[in-house]
């Protein structure tokens, strides 16, 4: 039987056979979304084993998770059984592989271990003690970053922190773990790639054994996989990376969406093969999504078809608030296809809302790729600082707050408090004040301070607003200022969760018993959620638009499409704006029939009403796919100035000015509060009125 005749390569549309039978020159595949790229790399496997006579020892196919690895494994030993000898891992098991069989070479023991994040921290910690493990959580991030752009502690650190003991704790942390012959998953990477720069007979004899590497998601690799690869490439070796420029969003990790751009120039004569066939999802989806990423000017450029159906147009809905938001979301699911619907949101505090609505008219739901929004670490200290406050015989939450942010109360301090509690049953706060006096020292000193810290937060809870008292303590607290500090170290949104927290007490009455109703309603949340999870539950799901990457719904909802959210840094450089567009591309490619799209005209942030403007995104979807909806009906007509106009949360108004954007109508009205306001008629509920009296 002929190579061509072979079921696996009948299979294959015209540009993924081609694809799979190139050999010689270097290749990309510029894999589309949908586009079949998992069919694409393991049929090429499979071909070069069966049809090529190539030993399946010396491919080598990496890839960047334990379950995309096994996928490819099982898929072509489907197809040729004898691919059971290929090389098919990570590219941080290869590099463990490799280590363990030149250990000597690198300086290590043969039975090295490998340090997780978790013990990362701790070697940290017992380095640097006197600061908590949790503070050094964001020094262990800086020190993998470090690493995955090949930088040593002797080495300008100034692009991953100008913090001066930053030099000093890398290097006390790189002595440690080589005098205790471990390495961490930075170091599965970057000593291979050392050994094989430094060491000639044993990078050929790589090369020799590897004649063939095969990269999966080739857009997700950082620099020191990318230098990797070229210690791996020779002269006589195939390489053929697949990969998408325009689903590139994880910057925030150390990808460099310029590995994949410049493949070209860096592997010299490299061809380019398009799958830009989309199996997944509807003409119109595709067209908005190619719509939308051609924007971008850092891309290699492809543009999605399928021979799909042309579906229904997507819908962008314009609402009052967040509210409104997951009721809307709500309704769409009362068809019954929970199971086959997603809602995105740009930031895990979004979950929110949906958790809260989703619970309390039991809809099932499941959250995808991160914690619930209460069993976050901020949101825990946070209720528990609440919970003391109301409580000062809250063991569980006062040892949970009384060292964060780090105050120098440590286990055995604590322990006197706790013995004096035992003995006396007093309440907490009335213990600390009584042991600091048995205490010496920075101790003393700090057990009286939050003593009177909470004391005083107690007093000023009477008739207190709830919004403003709540960040009242979390500011003087210090917890505030302590997660602030880890965002912006480490890149997390934890300042944002504090923001979501804060809202969800904004309907409730001051003073104590607003508190104590609001601690007891997020604590029955937190018990019904507790059953609800991710892996066991089936429903509709919650996911945010990074994790949703390689994953299809029947009906996408994509959420907080306002400036500010998403793009949710529409500031910054435009290589981050693009990123964020590259990032909106996938949330639209993850629909296969239905996509829908929300944007809430206000928005609590920190318990305030926050005005909130159209993302710049909605602008760039085509209009002929688009069907806009407006949350109570406003009318799109034209809004000359001089129309009077009534709006539900600003009153009364006269447009003063209407002008083209280049792409809707806007509009400026002033209102009898004397407040003025720009609106995009399309998108907002005003009623065009004829008031009595001018003003």
């Amino acid at each position: 039987m002929k190579c061509s005749d072979r079921d696996y390569i009948k299979k294959l549309n015209e540009e993924q056979r081609r694809a799979v039978m190139h050999t010689g020159s270097p290749l990309l595949i510029l894999a589309g979304a949908g586009s079949g790229k998992t069919r694409v790399i393991t049929t090429k496997i499979a071909w070069l084993i069966d049809c090529c006579g190539v030993d399946p020892r010396s491919i080598l196919a990496v890839t960047f998770t334990n379950k995309a690895a096994m996928e490819m494994k099982n898929r072509v030993s489907v197809m040729v059984p004898e691919a059971e000898n290929v090389m098919i891992r990570t590219f941080h098991s290869f590099g463990a592989w490799f280590l363990r069989r030149n250990a000597h070479l690198a300086d290590l023991p043969a039975r090295f271990s490998i340090y997780d994040d978790d013990d990362s921290k701790t070697l940290l910690h017992s380095l640097f003690p006197e600061y908590r493990k949790a503070d050094l959580k964001p020094y262990a991030r800086k020190i993998s970053r470090a690493k995955d752009f090949c930088l040593s502690p002797d080495d300008d650190l100034s692009a991953i922190s100008f913090e001066g003991t930053f030099q000093s704790m890398y290097a006390a942390y790189e002595r440690r773990m080589a005098e205790t012959g471990c390495v961490d998953f930075g170091d599965l990477i970057l000593k291979p790639l050392r050994l094989l720069k430094g060491n000639g007979e044993l990078r050929e004899r790589i090369r020799k054994r590897f004649s063939i590497i095969l990269v999966d998601e080739y857009q997700d690799s950082n620099i020191a996989q990318y230098e990797l690869l070229k210690q791996l490439y020779g002269e006589d070796s195939y390489i053929c990376v697949v990969g998408d420029d325009d689903q590139s969003i994880y910057s925030f990790r150390g990808a460099q969406v310029k590995n994949i751009l410049t493949f070209p120039e860096s592997f010299k004569g490299a061809e380019v093969v398009k799958l830009e066939q989309n199996y997944r999802s509807t003409e119109t989806i595709l067209k908005i999504a190619s719509e939308v990423v051609k924007k971008n000017s850092s891309r290699l450029g492809k543009t999605l078809w399928t021979t799909n159906e042309k579906g229904p147009r997507a819908v962008v809905s314009v609402l009052n608030n967040q509210t409104e938001e997951a009721e809307f979301c709500a309704k769409l699911l009362e068809d019954g296809n929970l199971e086959g619907t997603a809602i995105l949101y740009r930031t895990n505090a979004q979950s929110l809302s949906f958790e809260s609505y989703f619970l309390n008219r039991k809809i099932p739901y499941r959250i995808v790729g991160s914690l619930k929004f209460y069993e976050r670490e901020e949101v825990k200290d946070s209720l528990a600082l609440f919970s003391i406050i109301l409580n000062p015989s809250d063991e569980i939450a006062f040892s949970r707050v009384v060292n964060k942010p780090a105050r120098g109360i440590g286990e055995k301090t604590l322990s006197v408090i706790l013995d004096r509690v035992y003995s006396t049953g007093e309440d907490l706060v009335t213990a600390s004040e009584k042991a600091a006096e048995l205490l010496s020292g920075k101790s003393s000193v700090s057990v009286r301070e939050f003593a009177g810290m909470i004391k005083r937060f107690r007093q000023e809870l009477d008739d207190s607003q709830p919004v403003d008292y709540l960040k009242m303590i979390l500011s003087d607290s210090g917890l505030l200022g302590y997660y602030k500090k880890i965002d912006e170290l480490s890149g997390t949104q934890k300042v944002k969760n504090l923001e979501e927290l804060v809202n969800a007490a904004s309907n409730y009455p001051p003073g104590a018993e607003g508190l104590m109703h609001f601690l007891e309603d997020m604590e029955l949340d937190r018990t019904r959620l507790a059953g609800n999870d991710a892996a066991n539950v089936s429903g509709v799901t919650l996911i945010t638009m990074h994790n949703t990457k390689g994953l299809e719904f029947d009906r996408v909802i994509i959420t907080g499409m306002e400036e500010g959210l998403f793009p949710s840094r529409p500031d910054e450089n435009e290589d981050a704006l693009e990123e964020e567009r590259r990032i909106f591309y996938v949330s639209i490619t993850r629909a296969k029939k239905e996509l829908y799209l929300t944007s809430c005209r206000q928005r609590r942030i920190w318990g305030r009403l926050s005005i909130q403007y159209p993302s710049r995104f909605l602008n760039e979807l085509p209009e002929s796919c688009i069907d806009s909806k407006s949350g109570g009906g406003g009318s799109v007509n034209s809004f000359p100035p001089g129309t009077w106009v009534y709006h539900n949360d600003y009153g009364t108004g006269q447009v003063w000015k209407e002008w083209d954007n280049g792409r809707d109508t806007v509009i400026l009205v002033r209102f009898e509060s004397g407040r003025t306001a720009q609106f995009l008629p399309k998108y907002t509920d005003l009623e065009k009125i004829s008031p009595d009296n001018e003003w």
